[in-house]
């Protein structure tokens, strides 16, 4: 079992949040970034994926208090120096307290004691209304002009279809993040049709009921 540090260091990203047992592909060139990565392959290979909200500055952007941790398990060079890695979600954490950095990169103390349930199997969703979330879904993609294997999705647990598409789809950043911040995966699967029942309602001209 991963020690999860009270110590992590975090990489601010706009629109994008890292769940547990998802993966996130990234394109690291950054030199500060490719400097953490090059430390945090020397230790515990964790990485706090934190979200950018308005303010502070280009070089120090406010992030959310809320991130997702994960762990490198692939990495390669590119022969312009870059660093292609994938991270592995591990466990959501709250940030306490931004650390002054010795580092350039930014560091932070964080508490994981919010987010126990993480680390549990994960919720199969069982009672899950497939058919209605599933059609739900097929509105909203066609209304957006996003494609989709729907083989794929009929194959796979509710969980992960719900888990996937909150990182993967284009939300706006604040619902995102409260994807992210969902207590579990039953509230995130019911925050999800929510949203696609109001993003398909304002699509057709009306309001959701």
């Amino acid at each position: 079992m991963i020690r999860l540090p009270s110590i992590l260091p975090i990489f601010p990203l706009g629109g994008a949040i890292l769940l547990p047992g998802e993966a996130l592909p990234l394109n690291i060139f950054e030199p500060r970034y490719l400097n953490m990565v090059d430390d945090v392959l020397a230790t515990d290979k964790l990485i706090g994926i934190v979200q950018t909200r308005a303010g502070g500055t280009p070089e120090r952007p406010l992030v959310e208090a809320i991130g997702g941790a994960g762990r490198i398990t692939r990495h390669a060079e590119t022969d312009d120096g870059r660093y292609l890695i994938e991270l592995e979600g591990l466990s959501r954490f709250e940030i306490r307290a931004e650390l002054d950095e010795k580092t350039p990169y930014r560091t932070a103390q964080v508490d994981w004691s919010l987010f126990t349930a993480d680390r549990a199997a994960p919720d199969a969703l069982l009672t899950a209304d497939r058919a209605r979330f599933t059609a739900l879904l097929r509105g909203w993609f066609a209304q957006e002009g996003i494609k989709c294997d729907w083989g794929t999705v009929d194959a796979a647990p509710v969980i992960r279809i719900v888990d996937q598409i909150a990182m993967a789809a284009p939300f706006a950043a604040k619902e995102k993040q409260a994807l992210l911040e969902a207590e579990d995966g039953r509230a995130r699967y019911d925050l999800m049709t929510a949203l696609l029942e109001k993003k398909l309602a304002e699509g057709a001209g009306g309001t959701p009921n």
